[in-house]
C-alpha cells in the first residue's frame, strides 16, 4: 500500500494566492477556538489528550493518516498610549533637538575661541612666510628649480564648522511636490539625510503642539536656513594686502578679465559686496589681477599671498559642506587662469550640482505666476549665470584636451536666452550665451567626426558643409544680439568673430586627424586650405584690433591656445604648400603673435611658435641644414649666430637667442631630452595637420619640465 502524501508545514494558503481552494488536505481551523499561547501539540493530539512530538507531521498523525495542524497564537492588540504620554514624548523630542542645536552652537564658539588663541602662532608662521616670500622666487633670480618651487606650507585651513545641512542657496517659493520630480525622493533628503530626519522631527513636534482643527492642514515647505558666516577671512582682513592695493587689483580685474569669464555683474559684484560675501572669490580675483599686473616681470609677493589663501580655502572644500554658490565662482576662476584647469573645473562642477545650480534656469523660466522677492530673483540669476559659465568651461576643457565630456545633460541650458531679457541681466551675458551655444555646436561636431579617424568620404564632406553653415548661422544670430548693445569695433564682437574662424579651423583639424599630407585627396587638400584661411582670418582679427591686442594680458588660456594654434597651423601649411601660400604674410603674422605672447608672460605658447618658425626657415633654406652646422655649444655658453650670408636680411628677420639655440641642436630640438618637444611639433610630424588626440596637451610644452628648456620661464605654483 502506498504511503499518503505528507502535509506541508504551513498548509494554510495566503488569501488571494492561486493555491487557495486547491488543497483538499488543508482544512481551515475553527473560528470558535483561538489559542492564547503558542501550541506545543497538534490539534488531533490535543483533542485526544495524547503526547505529541511537537514537530509536524507527528508520528501519531502519520500512523492515523490525519492532517497534522499546529494552530498559531492570537496576536495581542497593541494598546494605544494615552494622549498625555504622546504629548510628553513629543516635548522630550523637541527638547532633545533644542539641546542638540545648542551643542552645535557651543562647538562653533569653542572652535572660534581656539582659532583666536592660536592666532599668535599663525602670525609667527605668517612672518616666516613673509620672509621666505621676500627672498623667494622671481623670474630674475639665480635659484635652482627645487628652491624656486619650495613654497611655504599652507596654514591651518581646517574645514569650517558647518553642520550637515542644505542651506537655501537657490530659494524657491514653489511647494515641494511641484519642485521635485514625481515619484522620486527630494534632493535635499539624498544630499543631507540627517537634516531631513531633523526636519521630519521638527514637523512632527509642530504638528503635535498645534491645536487640532476640523479642516485638514496645508503642508508648507520649511523655510531655508540662513547661510552661516564665512569661515575664512580674506587677505585684507588678515593684513596680508592693504585695502588700497586690493582696490587697485580689483579694478584691474574688472577692466578686462571679467570679459573672458563672464561670471560677474559689475553693478552687483562690487568690491565691498564680494569681499563680504566670498573671501574665496575675492582672494582669487586679487591673485589673478596681481599676475596680470606683473606682466612678464617678476611675480610680486602679493600674488603668492592671495594665491595661497585662495588655494587653501579651495583645499578645505574637498571634505566639508559647501554652502555658498560663490564657492563655484572662486574655484572656476582658479581653473580658468590655470594651465591645468581640468581638476579644479571638475570640482567646481560637482559643487554646483550639489548646490542645485543646474536647476536655476528652469526656475527662472517657470511661468506659473508665483511671485519671488528681489533677493530670490537675484539668487536665481546669479546661480544661472554661474551654471552657464561652468557648463561652457567644462565642455571646452573636455574638447580642448580630448577627454570625455562628463556632463551630458543639455536640458539644463536650454533656457539660457532668458538671461538676455531679464531685468537683472549683466552686460557680459550676451557673450556668455554665445559661448554656451557655440560649445553646443562644437560638441555635436566632435561626436560625429571623432570616430572617423580621418576617413573623408562624401558623407563626411556633406557633414562639414552643414557644420560650416550651422556655425555661420550661429554667428549671424549672436552678432545680431551683439549689434543691439555694442558697436562693430568693440572687443567682445572682435572676440566673437575670431571664435567663428577658429571653430571652422577646429572643425577641419578634427576631420583631418591622422591624415598624411602626401596621401591627401583633392577634397582633403581643399579642406586644408579652408582651414588655412580660417586660421589666417582668426589671427588677422586679433592683430588688426588694437583693443584686442591690449586685452591679451587679461585673457584666459583658452584664448591663448586659440591664437597660438592658429599660428602653428599656418606654419605647418606654409611648410607643406609654401609655393601656394603667402609665405611672407604668414611669417609676419606669427612673429608678431609670438612677440605679443612673450609680452604677457605666455612663453608656453610663444616658444612653440618660435620652434616652428625656426624649423620652417631651415626647411626653406633660410637657415643652413643641421649637418652643416657647427657642434652644439655647451649649456651656459652664448650661442653664436650662424646664418647663410647669401640669404637677404629682408627675407630672413633677425633670430632670437632661443631660435638660434634650437637651430644648433638639430632636428630633434635637443640632444638631452628630445621628448620635451611634443610629437606634433617635431619634424617627423610636420605633415600632420590634424588635431592631436589629447588636444592642446599634445601641442604645447609643459611648464613643470626641468630640462632647462624654458630659460627665463620660472615655474610658479600649481594653479599657474
Amino acid at each position: 500500500m502506498t504511503q499518503p502524501q505528507l502535509v506541508s508545514q504551513n498548509p494554510i494558503p495566503v488569501e488571494g494566492s492561486p493555491q487557495q481552494g486547491l488543497s483538499p488536505v488543508s482544512p481551515q481551523p475553527s473560528s470558535t477556538h483561538i489559542p492564547k499561547r503558542g501550541a506545543r501539540a497538534c490539534t488531533a493530539c490535543r483533542k485526544g489528550k495524547n503526547r505529541c512530538e511537537g514537530e509536524p507531521p507527528c508520528r501519531r498523525c502519520r500512523q492515523n493518516n490525519t492532517p497534522c495542524i499546529f494552530e498559531k497564537p492570537e496576536k495581542k492588540a497593541v494598546q494605544p498610549l494615552p494622549t498625555a504620554s504622546v504629548e510628553r514624548l513629543t516635548r522630550l523630542e523637541g527638547q532633545y533637538l533644542v539641546m542638540q542645536s545648542q551643542m552645535i552652537g557651543m562647538q562653533s564658539s569653542l572652535d572660534r575661541i581656539l582659532s583666536a588663541i592660536q592666532q599668535p602662532n599663525n602670525q609667527q608662521q605668517q612672518q616666516a612666510y613673509q620672509q621666505s616670500v621676500d627672498a623667494g622666487p622671481s623670474r630674475e633670480g639665480n635659484l635652482s628649480y627645487q628652491q624656486r618651487t619650495q613654497f611655504p606650507p599652507l596654514p591651518g585651513f581646517a574645514p569650517p564648522p558647518h553642520k550637515y545641512a542644505t542651506y537655501g542657496i537657490v530659494p524657491s517659493t514653489v511647494s515641494s511636490s511641484d519642485d521635485e520630480s514625481e515619484g522620486t525622493l527630494p534632493r535635499a533628503t539624498m544630499g543631507a539625510p540627517i537634516e531631513a530626519l531633523q526636519g521630519l522631527a521638527n514637523a512632527a513636534a509642530e504638528a503635535a503642539a498645534a491645536p487640532c482643527a476640523a479642516s485638514p492642514t496645508v503642508k508648507k515647505r520649511p523655510r531655508p536656513e540662513p547661510i552661516p558666516r564665512n569661515a575664512f577671512p580674506h587677505v585684507v582682513e588678515k593684513g596680508l594686502v592693504s585695502e588700497d592695493e586690493a582696490r587697485q587689483l580689483f579694478s584691474i580685474f574688472f577692466t578686462g578679465c571679467h570679459l573672458f569669464i563672464p561670471l560677474f555683474d559689475p553693478s552687483y559684484d562690487t568690491f565691498e559686496s564680494l569681499m563680504e560675501r566670498t573671501p574665496w572669490t575675492f582672494n582669487s580675483i586679487l591673485a589673478i589681477s596681481s599676475k596680470v599686473k606683473s606682466g612678464n616681470g617678476p611675480l610680486p609677493p602679493t600674488f603668492y599671498k592671495c594665491l595661497e589663501e585662495a588655494q587653501g580655502i579651495a583645499r578645505s572644500s574637498l571634505f566639508c559642506p559647501v554652502v555658498r554658490k560663490e564657492a563655484v565662482m572662486g574655484m572656476l576662476l582658479l581653473a580658468a587662469w590655470s594651465t591645468n584647469g581640468w581638476l579644479p573645473s571638475g570640482h567646481a562642477m560637482r559643487i554646483a550640482l550639489d548646490l542645485g545650480l543646474h536647476r536655476a534656469l528652469d526656475k527662472l523660466n517657470d511661468d506659473s505666476g508665483k511671485k519671488r522677492s528681489d533677493e530670490e530673483e537675484r539668487d536665481l540669476v546669479v546661480a544661472a549665470r554661474i551654471w552657464l559659465c561652468l557648463y561652457w568651461f567644462d565642455h571646452q576643457m573636455s574638447l580642448g584636451t580630448g577627454r570625455p565630456i562628463l556632463l551630458r545633460d543639455e536640458s539644463s541650458v536650454k533656457h539660457c536666452r532668458i538671461l538676455l531679457t531679464h531685468r537683472m541681466a549683466s552686460p557680459t551675458d550676451i557673450r556668455l550665451i554665445s559661448m554656451v551655444e557655440l560649445i553646443g555646436q562644437k560638441t555635436q561636431i566632435y561626436e560625429t567626426l571623432a570616430t572617423l579617424d580621418g576617413h573623408i568620404n562624401h558623407n563626411t564632406l556633406a557633414f562639414i558643409r552643414r557644420a560650416n553653415a550651422a556655425l555661420d548661422k550661429w554667428f549671424a544670430d549672436c552678432d545680431e544680439l551683439h549689434r543691439q548693445a555694442m558697436d562693430e569695433e568693440s572687443l567682445i564682437r572682435k572676440i566673437l568673430v575670431s571664435e567663428l574662424h577658429y571653430a571652422k579651423l577646429w572643425l577641419v583639424c578634427v576631420a583631418l586627424r591622422g591624415v598624411s599630407w602626401d596621401k591627401m585627396s583633392f577634397e582633403q587638400r581643399e579642406l586644408a586650405f579652408q582651414a588655412k584661411d580660417a586660421a589666417f582670418n582668426c589671427l588677422s582679427v586679433f592683430l588688426d584690433s588694437a583693443e584686442y591686442r591690449a586685452a591679451l594680458r587679461y585673457a584666459v588660456h583658452d584664448i591663448l591656445i586659440m591664437l597660438a594654434f592658429s599660428g602653428l597651423f599656418l606654419l605647418k601649411v606654409a611648410g607643406l604648400f609654401h609655393s601656394e601660400v603667402d609665405l611672407a604674410a604668414i611669417i609676419g603674422q606669427v612673429e608678431q603673435l609670438a612677440q605679443l605672447l612673450s609680452g604677457v608672460a605666455a612663453e608656453r605658447y610663444a616658444l612653440p611658435l618660435r620652434i616652428m618658425l625656426t624649423n620652417l626657415r631651415r626647411k626653406l633654406g633660410m637657415i643652413p641644414a643641421a649637418h652643416n652646422m657647427p657642434p652644439p655649444v655647451p649649456d651656459g655658453m652664448p650661442a653664436a649666430p650662424c646664418v647663410d650670408p647669401q640669404i637677404s636680411q629682408s627675407v630672413m628677420p633677425s633670430l632670437t637667442a632661443e631660435e638660434l639655440r634650437l637651430t644648433h641642436q638639430g632636428n630633434d630640438f635637443g640632444s638631452s631630452k628630445p621628448t620635451a618637444i611634443p610629437l606634433w611639433l617635431q619634424e617627423q610630424s610636420l605633415d600632420d595637420l590634424g588635431l592631436p588626440v589629447n588636444g592642446s596637451d599634445g601641442i604645447f610644452l609643459t611648464i613643470s619640465d626641468t630640462d632647462g628648456w624654458f630659460g627665463e620661464l620660472v615655474p610658479v605654483p600649481e594653479t599657474w
